[in-house]
């Protein structure tokens, strides 16, 4: 394994961390507001999904008595 100094390591990651493409502000608040859609998306269904289940479960286990 090859050793740097640290000098040496901060400038390397100096030098790739200007090669990243950050995303614009305007980009992350829309990716942030698109990712607390699909949250109240995914919830949403699986309260639905887990209500109808547990109706269904309970119309069976009734139904024998």
């Amino acid at each position: 394994m090859a050793k740097t100094n640290p000098f040496t390591f901060l400038q390397q990651v100096r030098s790739e961390t200007s090669k990243v493409s950050w995303p614009t502000r305007r980009e992350t608040m829309i990716s942030t507001i698109m990712v607390f859609v699909m949250v109240a998306f995914a919830a949403a269904f699986f309260f639905v999904a887990d209500q109808a289940l547990g109706f269904a479960v309970g119309f069976i286990m009734n139904a024998g008595a």
